[in-house]
């Protein structure tokens, strides 16, 4: 950038604990073409004035010495005009208050004047960055982007999620494997009310929502079919299908649902298979739907039915989760028996009752019915005695007794698996292979980040609903499809104009290869989190720029340093280490650099700041993507320049990860090899780079770790090479 203007805001207790003019001198030691001081930058006075020097003096970007830039980020818009904001606020005054008597055990430089070294370093990091920056340009495919919508499988959730792409306006190619449209839904009898006020049953909607898709022009549909190869990214997609047809999609939905778990591994305690009287509820369903509620030994009507709750579910040997519908199933298989044969009873025996939001009115409606009896308890064994009747042992009740149940039918809710568990559902032609990457968290459904993007996969562009997303009951699922049809469009409009998908959806920037240098290591490729770069035959990263979602995770992994943003490069970061003003040797003036993930370290010290909480004088904070994005020449340039020690604080990893690209982390950690080879090559100590992880809301944790990280460095003692 050729024209920067510097802003430094003198409220918000900036101008109490700073001296003004250092900080404008250290602004000015870079020549920019406006250095001001206003009161209220965010104010409409300083806001104008900043527009019209933006307008009178030509600026191509501006610094905004202020507050943290996640706030009035709104307010500091200027049209294009490129924004670095400067965290005087949050980053020093607000989470560096004064130390009290006897804390400060520095002879040599008073707080204050570290406080003030801190900010001078902060503004020269500001306007560094700026002149390093370069106006991201929006990826312009050659191709024309093409906005059909491929939904994969025909049940409830698939037609909904067909039906809502088709009433937004999209084409729609819906593909299912089985030769009618409707899947399991169509084949039950009754479906939960998925209106208030929850407590009834109603027919299954399938037939409703099959009529309205055929008689949709958008939609074309293809059943009895499969996708045998998805080739190509978001907004370019060739599918293959197995009736030969080759089809031009733009982005995906996926809602090929669930397989019953496979009950023949539930003969121990609880005799499927073994015992003839013993049956699924998947098979109660299909038998209800046909007619007669009845014993399969003998075709005699069930005149007392044990329903058992999570029958190899939330069991490490099986299904460690809740399979989400089954209790609700239960409940209604027993409202089934009852409007069958008003004599009949019906006894379930659950771990806990798990109705999901409203239909809690649902469950209150069995409870009021005196033919079903329910009970927390563990079922102690189940026998069979000579007329094929059963007989149910539980104990732990509620009632604080054993029970003894004879019974003519035992039905096991036995849980559902997805349907790409252990089958590449999704035949991607990528580098990385078919299918989504699994994760052991989800134990087979397609992974995302759980809470903050609970429709992506791994695989940008195509999005899942329904029970391969996660076990759910059919109102959900239809709730769900119209959600992932959203993020789909939502996708075909950001390639419209060049931008990211979640999380960076502002991000019109994206990786640039310099291939001359490029070795074929392949670290790039191996590394990327969302399957980005396929390769040709000599190992040369191919980028797919619609799949990428900018997190920075080649850029960190490339040894040669040939992949760069015009908004994030290698020389822009390394450029901002090498402003700080490093302090002479021998004075005890430790200088620490801590590379912080935007989206959980970086709030999580803005609260750690609101609320006065203590951050050593000592670090400078650079944010970054992503941890996956530090590149190990940064902390060696940062090493051998003098700096004491680095610090690396990113998401959870593992199987609680919270990060926002998945492995950002995790692979940040696994590059700590990579550090402790340069440390050994500069003969530095081990300990002087660390890996932290801090989640959102630990931010009260914060200063310890900081703290313990400067005490850390401290007992090390100062960098050999500073000074040099």
């Amino acid at each position: 950038m050729e024209k920067i203007g510097v802003y430094i805001c003198s409220s918000c207790d900036i101008g109490e604990r700073l001296n003004l003019d250092d900080l404008a001198q250290a602004a000015n030691q870079y020549n920019p073409a406006v250095c001001k001081t206003l009161p209220f930058l965010c104010g409409k006075e300083a806001v104008e004035t900043i527009k019209g020097d933006i307008s009178s003096e030509g600026l191509d970007s501006v610094v905004i010495c202020a507050c943290s830039p996640r706030v009035n980020y709104d307010v500091f818009d200027f049209d294009g005009v490129a924004v670095e904001r400067v965290s005087l606020r949050e980053g020093v005054v607000w989470s560096r208050p004064a130390p009290a008597e006897g804390e400060w055990d520095n002879e040599y430089v008073s707080f204050e004047d570290e406080l003030m070294n801190l900010a001078k370093d902060y503004i020269r990091m500001g306007v560094v960055k700026m002149q390093k920056y370069a106006p991201p340009e929006p990826y312009k495919p050659e191709e024309e982007l093409c906005e059909t919508i491929l939904v994969m499988g025909g049940g409830v959730t698939g037609l909904t999620a067909a039906l809502e792409a088709a009433k937004a306006g999209k084409e729609v190619v819906l593909v299912e494997k089985e030769s009618e449209l409707g899947g399991y839904v169509a084949k039950m009898k009754k479906m939960l009310q998925p209106t208030p006020p929850f407590t009834d049953l109603q027919e299954p909607i399938t037939g409703k929502l099959i009529s309205e898709v055929k008689a949709n022009s958008n939609i074309k549909v293809y059943t009895g079919t499969t996708v045998t190869k998805i080739s190509g990214a978001p907004g370019f997609y060739n599918v293959e299908l197995s009736n030969g047809q080759t089809e031009r999609i733009g982005t995906i939905v996926v809602a090929t649902g669930f397989k019953p778990y496979d009950a023949s591994k539930l003969e121990e305690p609880y005799g499927f298979g073994k015992y003839p009287n013993v049956i699924t509820n998947f098979m109660f369903e299909e038998m209800a739907a046909k007619g007669e509620i009845t014993r399969p030994s003998d075709g005699q009507p069930a005149k007392s039915v044990v329903f058992i709750q999570c029958a190899g579910q939330r069991d490490e040997n099986h299904l460690p989760y809740c399979s989400s519908f089954c209790c609700l199933a239960s409940l209604k298989h027993a409202r089934y028996l009852r409007e069958q044969d008003a004599d009949a009873r019906a006894y379930i025996i659950y771990k806990d009752m798990r109705t999901m939001g409203i239909y809690e009115n649902f469950y209150k409606s069995l409870q009021d019915d005196p033919g079903v009896f329910l009970t927390k308890g563990e079922i102690a064994s189940i026998s069979e005695g000579s007329d094929g009747a059963l007989v149910v042992e539980v104990k732990n009740t509620l009632i604080g007794e054993d029970l003894s149940i004879d019974a003519d039918l035992v039905v096991l809710a036995t849980g559902i698996e997805p349907t790409t568990k252990d089958d590449p559902i999704v035949p991607l032609e990528y580098r990385q292979g078919p299918g989504f990457p699994e994760l052991e968290l989800f134990y087979g459904y397609a992974d995302s980040n759980y809470i903050c993007f609970p429709y992506e996969t791994r695989r940008t562009g195509i999005y899942t609903a329904g029970c391969v997303h996660q076990p759910m009951i059919a109102g959900t699922a239809m709730d769900d499809a119209a959600g992932a049809v959203l993020k789909a469009i939502q996708c075909l409009e950001a390639i419209k104009v060049g931008r990211a998908v979640h999380p960076r959806t502002w991000d019109y920037a994206y990786p640039e290869f310099y291939f001359k240098r490029c070795t074929q290591c392949k670290r790039c490729t191996e590394e990327c989190p969302f399957g980005a770069l396929d390769d040709d035959e000599a190992g040369t990263p191919k980028p797919n720029p619609t799949r990428c979602r900018r997190c920075g995770t080649c850029f960190g992994a490339c040894p040669e340093r040939i992949i760069s943003f015009k908004d994030f490069s290698i020389d822009m970061v390394g450029s901002m280490i090498k402003a700080w003003e490093m302090p002479e040797p021998e004075y005890g003036q430790f200088r620490i650099l801590a590379f912080v993930c935007e989206n959980d370290a970086l709030p999580a010290l803005d609260m750690a700041a609101m609320y006065k909480q203590k951050i050593p004088v000592e670090i400078r904070f650079i944010p970054v993507r992503c941890l996956g994005s530090v590149n190990v020449a940064w902390i060696k340039d940062a090493l051998s320049t003098g700096t004491d020690g680095v610090l690396l604080m990113g998401c959870r990893y593992g199987e609680n990860y919270q990060c926002h690209f998945i492995k950002g982390s995790e692979l940040a950690n696994r590059r700590m090899e990579n550090v402790g080879e340069t440390l050994q090559q500069l003969a530095l100590e081990s300990e002087r780079v660390q890996l932290v992880q801090v989640a959102i809301d630990e931010y009260f944790k914060i200063p310890k770790i900081l703290q313990d990280f400067v005490a850390t460095i401290k007992e090390l003692g100062e960098n050999p090479f500073k000074g040099f």
